[in-house]
C-alpha cells in the first residue's frame, strides 16, 4: 500500500470501509482531459483496486463533470492554436489560468464523489494541446520532436494539495516515440478479451484506434490517429451556423448530402496513407483546413449542410480506411468500442456502420457495453497518473514508435 504526503488517512479509510476483500489495495484518483474540441474539462474520480500479479486493475468511476470553459478562455485558447499569436507572455498567463480551472474540476469531482482531497492519491492532468509536432527534424546533430501543453501542475498540486502528474508526452517524445496515442495503454489494461479481436475508436477532434488483438500481449497492441474526428464537423458547422459549435446529434449532416466529388477530393489527403505509427491534430486539420473546405464549397456551389455531411462521411470513411489499409491484413477484428464526443453523433455512427460492419466489424458505443464516452479519456489519465506516481511505466512503445517504455509525466507536489 503506497501512502501520500498527507500521511496515514489512505490507509485510514481503507480500514474504515470494513473488511472487505482485498480493501487494502483500493486508491483513489482524479483524471483531467481537455481535448482537441476544446470543450472543456472533463473531471473524472475513480477507485482503483489492485488484482493478483499479471491481472488487470479494477476501476470504478466514482464521479463524472465536464466544466465548459469561459467563452472568453475558450477564445484565447483557440488563439494559441495559430503559433504566431502564441507569445510567451499569451502561453505563461493561460498556463497558470488553466492550472486554477484545472484545480477546481478536479476539486469538485471529489467532492461529488463524496471524498475529501486527504483521500485522493494522485491527480493525472492532460492538459490543453496547443501544439504537437511528432516528426522529427535535426538541429545541430539531433533529431528533435517537440509538443506543448498547457494547464500547470504545479498550480493544480497547490491548490489541491494533491500530488498532479502532468505533461505526459515528452518522455515518450525524448525517446523517439510520437507522444500520441497514450491512452491505448489503458485500454489495454481494461479491455483485453481472450478470444475477440477489439478495435477502441475514439472520436475527439482527431480521430484515433487502437487495436487489441484476441489474447494480446502489450507488444502486440498498435494505434494511431485515424485523421480527422469532430474537429472538421465543428469546424464548418461554427464557420456556417452562427451560434453554433457543433452538429448536435449529427441533425445537420443527416439532412444534408454528400458531395461525391469534393469528398473524393478529400480522401487525397496524404496523412491517410502515412506508415504507422503516426499522430496528427489541429496543425493539419484545424482552421487552415476549414478555410480549403469553404473555398472548396464556394466553387462547387454546394449547401451548408451538404458541406456538413461530406466531412461527416470523410470522418467515417478515414476510420474504415484505416481498417482496410492498416489493421485487416493483419488482424480481422470482431468488434469496434466507439468512445468520445463523436459518439453522440448518431448521423456519423450510421455513417461508421455502413463502413465497417459490411466487413464484419460490429459497431457499438461505451455506452452499449454499460460505460462512459464521456468520461472514458479522463478516466485514463487517472489511472496512467497512478502509475507514474509509482515510478511504473505506463506506455506502449509498439503503439508510439518510442525506443523503451518510459514512466510519462511530470509529477508536482
Amino acid at each position: 500500500m503506497r501512502m501520500n504526503e498527507k500521511g496515514n488517512v489512505y490507509g485510514r479509510r481503507c480500514q474504515e470501509d470494513g473488511a472487505r476483500e482485498g480493501a487494502e489495495d483500493v486508491r483513489y484518483a482524479v483524471g483531467l482531459m481537455s481535448g482537441t474540441s476544446v470543450d472543456g474539462i472533463d473531471a473524472a474520480a475513480i477507485e482503483i483496486r489492485e488484482g493478483e500479479a499479471g491481472e488487470r486493475p479494477r476501476i470504478r468511476l466514482l464521479s463524472f463533470g465536464n466544466t465548459p470553459y469561459p467563452a472568453d478562455v475558450r477564445e484565447e485558447i483557440f488563439a494559441l492554436f495559430e503559433p504566431s499569436a502564441a507569445t510567451v507572455d499569451r502561453v505563461g498567463r493561460l498556463n497558470v489560468l488553466l492550472g486554477e480551472l484545472y484545480a477546481e474540476a478536479a476539486l469538485s469531482a471529489i467532492r461529488q464523489a463524496g471524498l475529501a482531497p486527504e483521500e485522493v492519491e494522485v491527480v493525472g492532468s492532460h492538459g490543453q494541446t496547443i501544439y504537437h509536432a511528432p516528426q522529427p527534424f535535426t538541429s545541430h546533430g539531433c533529431d528533435l520532436r517537440y509538443t506543448v501543453q498547457i494547464g500547470e501542475g504545479a498550480v493544480i498540486a497547490a491548490r489541491t494539495g494533491i500530488p498532479c502528474v502532468s505533461d505526459f508526452r515528452v518522455a515518450d517524445m525524448a525517446w523517439g516515440g510520437q507522444g500520441a496515442p497514450l491512452v491505448p495503454f489503458t485500454e489495454y489494461l481494461l479491455y483485453r478479451e481472450p478470444r475477440r479481436t477489439l478495435l477502441l475508436q475514439n472520436i475527439g477532434g482527431i480521430g484515433n484506434v487502437t487495436v487489441l488483438p484476441a489474447a494480446c500481449t502489450p507488444e502486440e497492441v498498435y494505434a494511431f490517429d485515424t485523421g480527422p474526428g469532430n474537429m472538421l464537423i465543428d469546424g464548418v458547422v461554427a464557420r456556417l451556423f452562427p451560434g453554433m459549435s457543433m452538429d448536435v446529434g449529427g441533425a445537420i449532416a443527416r439532412e444534408g448530402r454528400v458531395d461525391a466529388e469534393l469528398l473524393e477530393r478529400l480522401r487525397g489527403e496524404p496523412y491517410y496513407g502515412l506508415p504507422l505509427p503516426k499522430s496528427t491534430g489541429r496543425e493539419l486539420f484545424g482552421a487552415a483546413y476549414v478555410d480549403k473546405l469553404l473555398a472548396w464549397r464556394e466553387e462547387r456551389g454546394i449547401s451548408a449542410g451538404d458541406l456538413a455531411a461530406t466531412v461527416t462521411r470523410l470522418t467515417a470513411w478515414s476510420i474504415g480506411d484505416a481498417y482496410r489499409r492498416f489493421i485487416r491484413p493483419k488482424h480481422t477484428a470482431d468488434a469496434m468500442i466507439v468512445g468520445g464526443g463523436g459518439s453522440y453523433n448518431r448521423t456519423l455512427i450510421g455513417m461508421l456502420k455502413e463502413e465497417l460492419e459490411p466487413m464484419g466489424v460490429e459497431v457499438l458505443t461505451q455506452e452499449d457495453i454499460g460505460l462512459s464516452s464521456d468520461a472514458k479519456e479522463a478516466v485514463a489519465f487517472a489511472l496512467l497518473a497512478d502509475y507514474a506516481l509509482a515510478g511504473r511505466p505506463n506506455s506502449l512503445p509498439g503503439v508510439t514508435g518510442a525506443k523503451r517504455a518510459a514512466v510519462l509525466g511530470k509529477i508536482s507536489y
